[in-house]
Order: structure tokens, then C-alpha cells, then sequence
């Protein structure tokens, strides 16, 4: 028997959701910029916005998107956290 543990959300988790965003990024200007691909979006992004919304709500992010956006941002510049976050 398995037993189910709640935890608050941290910033490792904060990150991993920062992170799994931009690879969801990356995956989807590599596939619309392949005339090609672009057709197949649907199932060639299933599994990076799957990712990408299971780090979201594991993090306790979903729903707070300027605190995610900040997040996002700061990692694009290199990993240092915003302002005010640890």
C-alpha cells in the first residue's frame, strides 16, 4: 500500500518548471520552422506541454503566471532567480 505525501512546492520545483518551459519553446520553434513538421505540431508537442504543465503544478505555479514568467525569464538569462524569490 502505497501512501500519498503532500509538500510545499520549492524553488528546485520552480525551476524545473522554468526550465521545462523553455524546452516547450524550443520544441515548438523547431517544429513550426520545418514546413514539414508544422503540420504534425499536435502530436510531435503533446509531450513537452505535458511536461511542462505537470512541472507548472507541481511547482504551484499554475494559474500564477507573472510569478512563472519571472521565473522563465530569469533562467533565460542564466538561472539567477528574480528579485525577492530565493
Amino acid at each position: 500500500m502505497s501512501t500519498i505525501t503532500s509538500r510545499t512546492p520549492g524553488a528546485a520545483d520552480e525551476q524545473t518548471a522554468a526550465r521545462a518551459y523553455l524546452r516547450l519553446l524550443a520544441a515548438v520553434r523547431a517544429v513550426l520552422d520545418d514546413p514539414v513538421r508544422a503540420g504534425l505540431a499536435a502530436p510531435l508537442l503533446a509531450a513537452p506541454i505535458e511536461e511542462a504543465d505537470a512541472a507548472l503544478t507541481a511547482a504551484g505555479l499554475a494559474g500564477n503566471e507573472r510569478a512563472f514568467l519571472d521565473l522563465v525569464s530569469a533562467q533565460a538569462r542564466g538561472g539567477t532567480a528574480p528579485e525577492g524569490r530565493p
